[in-house]
């Protein structure tokens, strides 16, 4: 299933490939500690942060998905923007330097990236990656944690090769409506409460057996939306006026809502910064259609869950002069020099 990794992992014929990487990437070091002397300090590079998922990443479903394409790298060369573009537009806000760039696959786990996407991944070592699994944690044995524990203790292993510091984040992703309120759903009959909480500790469980990798709780997020009204429990019953439906059409992926929110949190434990910092007219929300009601909303649920977890440190937000109306955000700056995705 990882035949490249355990290739590598055992001298076999993988052994090579990564040697030469790491042989180009000391020559480039050495090559850039050479023009530091020449030429004195320079402006530090920005932190790389990898995305490695499915459609809960590239936010199937919503016009995130082709959102600011223009700002981050697809390594599939897919066109797609997704989770990683907001979380972008949200550190470029804070004033923070992230080279963003995502490598998914709709409908599959971490151990499909092993099995294809070891060679794209392994090209570059990552100051941060994010990853997630299959939203039933395995398709084949829904609500069985062993696939998703023994894929992420593997993928971190293989992150480490290239940078034994890399952070890693897995995000636990959110219940899903049609698994718990339509019939054939493997959690049906029991609550959106239970699905979120079997998601949560499959992912501790991955965490704790990977090296204490850190856990965004998203799920526990959308849960949390829900017990204080800012979100419907239950979009097959009808959508409250005053309230927001985090899933999309189909129960199943995200709602321009609910990929905020799941960016909101990404943002908020990755940086260590207040979410209710980016303000109520943060732009990013305005563009994508919310209201600053909504935006603040979503900033506050999640500021909340973090605080909750102590996963977060920053002061209470602080309030600051607020642009009225919100308006679009900064535009992105071709003439910036992008690193290549093939570059190391």
């Amino acid at each position: 299933m990882v035949s490249h990794y355990l290739k590598w992992q055992h001298g076999g014929e993988g052994e090579p490939v990564i040697k030469a990487i790491l042989h180009r990437r000391a020559w480039r070091t050495q090559l850039a500690a050479a023009l530091l002397l020449s030429f004195g300090a320079v402006p530090a590079l920005a932190a790389s942060i990898l995305f490695i998922g499915n459609s809960f990443t590239y936010a199937y479903g919503s016009p995130v998905r082709y959102y600011r394409v223009d700002t981050v790298t697809d390594l599939n060369s897919d066109g797609q923007g997704g989770v990683p573009a907001l979380f972008k537009s949200f550190a470029d806000q804070a004033g923070l330097s992230y080279e963003v760039f995502l490598e998914t696959e709709p409908g599959v786990g971490i151990d499909w990236h092993l099995s294809h996407k070891l060679p794209v991944i392994g090209r570059h070592a990552w100051d941060a990656v994010v990853m997630h699994g299959y939203s039933t944690l395995d398709p084949a044995k829904p609500g069985d944690p062993g696939l998703l524990v023994s894929s992420v203790r593997q993928m971190a292993g293989f992150l480490r090769t290239t940078n034994g510091k890399v952070d890693i984040f897995l995000t636990a992703t959110w219940p899903r409506a049609d698994q718990v309120y339509l019939d054939q759903g493997a959690w049906y009959g029991k609550s959106i409460e239970v699905m979120a909480k079997d998601i949560r500790n499959a992912y501790n469980q991955a965490a704790a057996g990977a090296g204490s990798l850190k856990v965004v709780p998203v799920g526990d997020s959308w849960v949390r939306a829900m017990r204080t009204g800012v979100a419907d429990p239950n979009p097959y019953d009808g959508i409250d006026a005053d309230k927001m439906n985090l899933w999309t059409y189909d129960g199943y992926h995200a709602s321009v809502y609910g990929y905020y929110l799941e960016a909101m949190m990404l943002f908020g434990l990755i940086t260590g910064h207040d979410p209710r910092g980016l303000g109520q007219h943060e732009c990013s929300g305005f563009e994508l259609g919310l209201s600053s009601t909504q935006v603040a909303a979503l900033e506050q649920v999640a500021f909340d869950q973090l605080a909750a977890e102590s996963t977060i440190s920053a002061p209470a937000a602080r309030t600051a002069p607020m642009p009225s109306p919100p308006t679009r955000c900064a535009a992105t700056d071709s003439r910036r020099p992008k690193r290549r995705a093939s570059e190391n």
